[in-house]
């Protein structure tokens, strides 16, 4: 049976769930996934985040990849909500090279949830975005954070 993805301010979002992880966050128009407790969960939290409700996601997640990309996930996780690091401080959290963070962030499985939109190229400048809508789609999701004022 297919379910209707979460309609959001970025388009339809579908979020994937492996053995009571969300593991994936995709744009799509159509979610042929089970409904579960956890993705109704994670619908309503990713509905309160786009009506500035929720500033941080309390959801199990699970990265599928090297040591290196769950460090870069987790660093981005800690941002917090409204604020950005560029790829350099996370190169320096992590001890790597700003390209590695860089080619990191583009393969982040969770984006929004995990907010890769929060990351930066040097001196604040504004690069992509590996979501549905690419740089626009980040600038919406920075602007919703109120850090708008970072893109002047």
């Amino acid at each position: 049976m297919t379910n209707s993805p979460f309609q959001s301010p970025v388009g339809p979002l579908v979020v994937h769930e492996q053995d009571g992880a969300i593991t994936r966050l995709t744009w799509g128009r159509f979610d042929e996934g089970e409904e579960t407790d956890l993705r109704r969960e994670a619908y309503a939290q990713l509905a309160a985040y786009f009506d500035g409700k929720l500033t941080k996601f309390d959801l199990p997640l699970r990265v599928n990849g090297s040591d290196f990309q769950r460090a870069v996930c987790d660093a981005m996780s800690a941002i917090p909500y409204g604020e950005t690091l560029t790829y350099g401080e996370i190169a320096a959290l992590t001890g790597n090279s700003a390209q590695a963070v860089g080619n990191a962030c583009g393969g982040n499985p969770i984006p929004v949830i995990i907010p890769c939109h929060r990351v930066m190229g040097a001196g604040g400048k504004l690069v992509g975005f590996s979501g549905a809508g690419g740089v626009e789609t980040k600038v919406q999701l920075l602007r919703l954070e109120g850090a708008a004022g970072l893109l002047i």
